[in-house]
């Protein structure tokens, strides 16, 4: 999808004049692997960092297009949603101090984006696997950046799709809501970390890419959280695969792979295998207009740039996508790793970078041919398990049970430095990073660790989206020191909290999770629900679920229930009530309740009740403004 030329395809003729120029393709890398025509004696690293903007309030901010003029370099491009952005790093020879110089210029670019984003409304640049901030009100079509490949892809699933498809993810919570648009795969934002490797040991790297990978994210893990819900470790594992997932109901009776997924078996002799199973299980869905003939080329001595096949594979995301490209005219075969998550700091991230390069070169002899010595889906079990419970997964590691913490220190951490050693990268460089690494796993606090011990703690004296902008502004302020997450003390509201009480919006504190009665609900109930759950005021529901009236504590102590035992809600709600929408700011919200002395406003979107302002709630507030001054 990195091409902005391509197109639906949407006739006959050009699924033909597609497939044609995509076998082609296939054709020819395989005679270019046949004849070796790669690249021999380098190695290049690179990455890729996706990031987050957000306003003053840590709210996604829709200025991506003003702060990517603003910034004016050609290392930043545009990304799916109008809240993220994307770096792209460039690429460097793996030796040295590589993972130092790719540390410099990522601070570099990230300390002009900062600048940037600041002369646009005070924004603000975070990098975060998911946002804690976002809600569904940011997931709408609207918000997609208005470059034709976005609109382009969303409108595909929308066609194939229709309205068959929910969102679900179950951890500690439980998220279930429809898909509306692609843009719940803008939710996760990671750092995609690029290795090349040479062709002769291109089978067995991409191999061992699938083995080592669930360790590799059970320390990495970044995102615990969507739309304030603890869900999965890392849930983008979960979410990027349905966010993108184009099977309706016949697809899965008959057993589709979806487009995101970890793969499907172990290549053996060639990665033609990989290219030939893509083709036979994945429809094509988009096109372009091809001016090469790639085997024409081969024949003349040219080198092609096989575009049907990067079309094809663009719409197809592994989690260890395996990449063609070509650098002075001399073709080169790369592993790019999308499941390492933005965050939570620029030295984390350029951590696991080498820790993962590490890995990679560091592959035990023994561990050739890995598909004669454990199933496929061992390896694809334990990155499943890692994306749900992290750095307290216990993996099946070829046969033998062990816990993550166990398996990194004593066995990857070691793999590790022996493959940098023997890439040429400078120890200095080497120990820096690894006992990054090691700390994390020895203090037992990863970003997800930190991001859910964090949110618990906020979300004991804050509601739940005053704790996600909380959480946001202490990440914010956390990544701008630049200590890695294992020194980080737990979220701190007294330290963190730097939000514009006045202007903020209701949807931000008000009460989410509300106990309602029906009309036709006992008085009796009523008041035991009351009772049982602490609360002052209740809404009370029709048939369709629409909010009709409120009872309150002053309703009932006026009631003399022996003589009224058998009266129902509406016999006493409130049917004149004063209600609010989401987008109220607080200042509004605050003067409505004390010029019509009530202590309480139903918050409506849409006609739907979705929350409750209590002042209780904006007691909370206060003290978090008393906090800012």
């Amino acid at each position: 999808m990195g091409s902005q030329s391509v197109k639906a395809i949407e006739s006959l003729s050009e699924r033909k004049d597609f497939l044609y120029h995509l076998l082609d393709d296939v054709k020819a890398l395989d005679m270019m692997i046949e004849n070796d025509l790669f690249e021999k004696g380098k190695q290049r690293i690179g990455a890729e960092q996706e990031l987050c903007l957000v306003d003053k309030n840590f709210n996604p901010s829709k200025k991506a297009l003003e702060v990517l003029e603003k910034i004016n370099d050609k290392h930043y491009t545009t990304e799916l949603a109008l809240f993220n952005l994307e770096i792209n790093l460039d690429p460097i020879e793996l030796n040295s101090n590589c993972f130092s110089q790719l540390e410099n210029q990522l601070n570099d670019l990230l300390k002009k984006g900062h600048y940037s984003a600041n002369q646009v409304g005070e924004n603000k640049i975070l990098l975060a696997g998911i946002l804690p901030t976002l809600k569904k009100k940011d997931l709408v079509f609207e918000n997609i950046t208005p470059h034709k490949r976005y609109k382009l892809l969303n409108n595909i699933i929308k066609k194939i799709r229709g309205n068959d498809f929910k969102l679900r993810i179950e951890g500690v919570d439980e998220l279930i809501l429809k898909h509306e648009s692609i843009l719940f795969e803008a939710c996760n934002t990671s750092f995609q970390v690029h290795l090349q490797i040479p062709l002769k040991q291109i089978v067995d790297k991409y191999n061992w890419a699938s083995v080592i990978a669930g360790p590799m994210l059970s320390v990495m893990s970044n995102s615990p959280m969507l739309l304030g819900k603890e869900l999965w470790s890392e849930t983008r594992i979960a979410l990027f695969q349905q966010s993108v997932d184009l099977r309706n109901k016949s697809y899965l009776l008959r057993g589709q792979k979806p487009r995101v997924s970890f793969g499907n078996d172990w290549l053996r002799k060639s990665i033609i295998e990989m290219y030939k199973d893509d083709i036979v299980r994945y429809s094509p869905i988009l096109t372009s207009n091809f001016e090469e003939n790639a085997i024409e080329l081969l024949v003349q001595g040219k080198i092609p740039k096989l575009e049907a096949l990067s079309v094809h594979s663009g719409t197809i995301y592994k989690w260890n996508r395996l990449c063609y490209g070509i650098n002075n005219g001399i073709p080169n075969l790369r592993i790019e790793n999308r499941y390492i998550p933005s965050g939570p700091t620029v030295k984390d991230e350029i951590a696991n970078a080498l820790f993962w390069v590490g890995v990679m070169q560091g592959m035990p002899k023994k561990y050739k041919k890995v598909y004669d010595i454990i199933p496929f889906r061992e390896a694809k079990g334990n990155f499943i398990n890692a994306a749900r419970t992290g750095i307290n997964t216990y993996f099946n590691w070829f046969g033998k049970g062990i816990s993550a913490k166990r398996l990194i220190k004593e066995h990857l951490i070691p793999l590790a430095y022996e493959g940098l050693i023997k890439s040429k990268v400078d120890k200095k460089d080497i120990t820096h990073y690894l006992n990054i690494i090691e700390k994390r796993v020895d203090s037992h606090q990863t970003g997800s660790v930190w991001i859910t011990n964090s949110n618990r703690k906020l979300r004991k004296k804050l509601t739940k989206d005053i704790a996600s902008a909380t959480l946001a502004s202490c990440m914010y302020k956390k990544q701008i020191k630049g200590k890695p997450v294992h020194q980080w003390k737990i979220a701190n509201p007294k330290q963190c909290v730097d939000l514009d009480i006045e202007n903020i919006e209701l949807d931000k504190f008000m009460t989410t999770e509300i106990f309602v009665v029906n009309e036709d609900d006992l008085v009796d109930l009523v008041i035991k629900i009351m009772k049982w759950k602490n609360i002052h005021h209740i809404p009370v529901v029709n048939n369709k679920n629409k909010l009709t009236g409120l009872i309150t504590k002053k309703n009932i102590d006026a009631i003399d229930l022996k003589k009224k035992k058998l009266i129902v809600a509406k016999d006493i709600m409130i049917n004149d009530i004063i209600t609010v929408s989401s987008e109220t700011s607080y200042h509004k919200a605050k003067d409505i309740m004390i010029k019509n002395k009530v202590g309480c406003l139903p918050v409506l979107e849409y006609g739907d009740l979705i929350g409750i302002l209590t002042k209780n709630d904006l007691e909370k507030l206060k003290d978090t403004s008393s906090i800012n001054e």
